[in-house]
């Protein structure tokens, strides 16, 4: 009951914050509000979001991953990693539109609870495989939200008008670098995540490797990001094509964990 309590608080104040930065933006000063003392506020919601994460993971000793939980993690990494680049980029947008997710993401674990404790969890290559795994999914979900608002400002930008909320995004180029950047260091964490995997799965799993469809949406998703790496670099791929196989990579990654953790602990309650 008191991490209800406390979830219910968190939501509260990022909808608080969310409503303040949407706001903001609509009068054009999105960004001024994200680099002053206002967007440093986003630190207290987070911070209690990580508490609760601590507490709902790591219950009763053990190590808790199930959807709801992974869901919540991938969302309040996406968020850290938003709330440090706004340093170095104007993206008080784009933190902005995070702001809803992670309200309703610290929310789900507290109000359908489940327990799916994993084994294995104090050797050192089941960490590493979870710690790479978890910021890869944050990154790739951070390139993908990238790649719509891209798609969405190509778009417009044909038009004689711009909602505010895309206008106070940052300019195309330098939303690009970011989307690719994003990319290049996710494409290397899902690489030590599937790598891993494989030589040390008997370790981390407790089982030998095997071949399954987690596997194969795994790799699929690897190879995905490998060709647009390698047309970005060799052929300047971007815009569009970029958006396209971005957005690819991005549903078999969510296929390959996410999407098969719901059906295992939704669908067949395994």
């Amino acid at each position: 009951m008191p991490n209800v309590t406390l979830a219910l608080f968190t939501f509260a104040a990022y909808g608080v914050l969310a409503a303040c930065f949407w706001r903001a933006h609509a009068r054009g000063e999105g960004d001024v509000l994200s680099r002053g003392v206002f967007g440093h506020l986003v630190l207290i919601p987070l911070a209690l979001h990580g508490y609760l994460l601590v507490q709902d993971i790591f219950s009763e000793g053990g190590f808790d991953l199930g959807v709801l939980h992974a869901l919540s993690l991938i969302v309040w990494l996406t968020l850290l990693v938003y709330w440090l680049a706004r340093f170095f980029y104007p993206i008080g947008g784009l933190q902005a539109l995070v702001l809803p997710l992670a309200a309703v993401a610290v929310l789900l674990p507290e109000i359908f609870p489940s327990a799916h404790q994993l084994a294995n969890t104090g050797l050192f290559a089941f960490k590493a495989h979870i710690s790479a795994a978890m910021l890869a999914y944050s990154l790739f979900t951070i390139a993908m939200l990238h790649a719509v608002l891209i798609s969405q400002v190509e778009k417009r930008l044909h038009h004689a008008t711009m909602p505010r909320v895309l206008r106070s995004l940052p300019p195309l180029l330098t939303m690009e670098t970011l989307l690719f950047r994003m990319i290049g260091i996710g494409f290397v964490l899902l690489t030590l995540t599937l790598a891993s995997g494989v030589v040390f799965s008997e370790q981390i799993f407790g089982k030998a490797w095997q071949f399954n469809h987690k596997v194969l949406f795994g790799f699929v998703s690897w190879g995905v990001f490998a060709v647009l790496l390698w047309g970005h670099h060799f052929y300047g791929w971007r815009g569009r094509i970029a958006v396209r196989w971005t957005v690819s990579g991005f549903v078999f990654l969510l296929l390959a964990y996410l999407g098969s953790k719901f059906v295992l602990e939704v669908l067949l309650q395994r």
